[in-house]
């Protein structure tokens, strides 16, 4: 096989199967779990080490467990949902029926533990690629959620790095709220993320309420220049700052993407977060149930959390009959 062709196999995690992605010529390989079609390795080889920017899930335990939501596929709703309780189309849902008080959460969708169906993988000398579907969306599975959605979740690794992207169709007969997010967390060396220089291109950012639920109307909408301690826009070390905020109106460069960086000064290497559209989501790792603060979650997500029961997303996140929508963003290795 020539040293440029791209290679795509099986392999397995305990019990989870899981389809590997080569770039040998860049040395470069991406782990995918059907759990979730979830990525648990991202692989850069630099000189003689082989450095895994993808601070995953570690072992099929952990694809069971699935703690602080690694990678996550995120849909039909990314992040939260206000007391789980939303309204559409004059209808109020509750997608967590006879729970009350604290216990009453609904984050990140429904999918993550989800086994996808593998509906093919391949490739030639352009790149390597897999695609993942699902149905499992679909009423009365999900309490709250009488709505039926296909997923489909593809991956490419080419010259360009790691592609994601998303298809979401409504194959039911009435209107859905329905949009994407993705929850990866990257690092890039074995030391805490303090040092590594951060840049986001966002004009504002989301204020949010104690429990990380955007306050209501414009009020959530802060200009980028009245939170000085949260401005990345130019590329800063993080330091000590706790940073879990939605970022929005992303600028975007001239190939139509808006690209969040992180990057180790030490070691010059570093990485981009693309998205075409939505806001971009930065977690710093602070209350993660292992390795806080070794890595930071760059979170591309089409909408805001708590989209479903926010007037201004309404467009957004409606999705009709019949309909598909789709969202791309992907991940670019910056060498040193």
């Amino acid at each position: 096989m020539p040293s440029h062709a791209y290679r795509a196999g099986r392999s397995s995690v305990g019990p989870h199967e899981i389809v590997i992605l080569e770039d040998p010529s860049r040395g470069r390989r991406v782990r995918i779990a059907r759990r979730g079609a979830t990525v648990i390795g991202l692989e850069q080889t630099l000189g003689a080490a082989t450095l895994d920017l993808a601070d995953g899930y570690r072992d099929a335990a952990e694809l069971d467990s699935r703690p602080s939501s690694r990678f996550a596929i995120m849909a039909p709703f990314a992040n939260r949902i206000d007391d789980a309780r939303y309204s559409f189309d004059g209808e109020t849902h509750d997608l967590q029926p006879g729970i009350e008080g604290a216990q009453r959460a609904a984050r990140h969708g429904f999918v993550r533990g989800v086994d996808f169906e593998l509906a093919g993988f391949g490739a030639n000398e352009l790149g390597a690629h897999v695609e993942f579907r699902t149905s499992a969306i679909r009423p009365g599975v999900h309490p709250g959620y009488p709505f039926a959605i296909d997923l489909s979740i593809s991956y490419l690794l080419d010259a360009d790095g790691l592609t994601l992207e998303a298809g979401m169709r409504n194959v039911g007969d009435r209107a859905a709220p329905c949009f994407f997010g993705w929850h990866p967390y990257f690092r890039l060396g074995d030391g805490p993320a303090d040092a590594w220089e951060l840049q986001i291109p966002a004009e504002t950012i989301v204020r949010t309420d104690a429990h990380y639920i955007p306050l209501p109307g414009k009020a959530a909408h802060v200009p980028m220049q009245e939170e000085p301690a949260l401005d990345f826009r130019r590329p800063r070390p993080i330091g000590a700052h706790e940073i879990n905020h939605a970022y929005a109106q992303l600028r975007l460069d001239e190939d139509g993407r808006a690209r969040t960086r992180l990057r180790d000064p030490d070691s010059g290497l570093g990485l981009a977060v693309w998205q075409e559209s939505g806001v971009m989501l930065v977690f710093t790792a602070d209350t993660v149930t292992r390795d806080v603060r070794r890595s930071v979650a760059l979170e591309p997500m089409e909408s805001w959390a708590d989209a479903f029961n926010r007037a201004d997303c309404a467009d957004a996140i409606r999705l009709e009959p019949g309909t598909e929508r789709r969202f791309r963003c992907g991940v670019e290795i910056e060498l040193p």
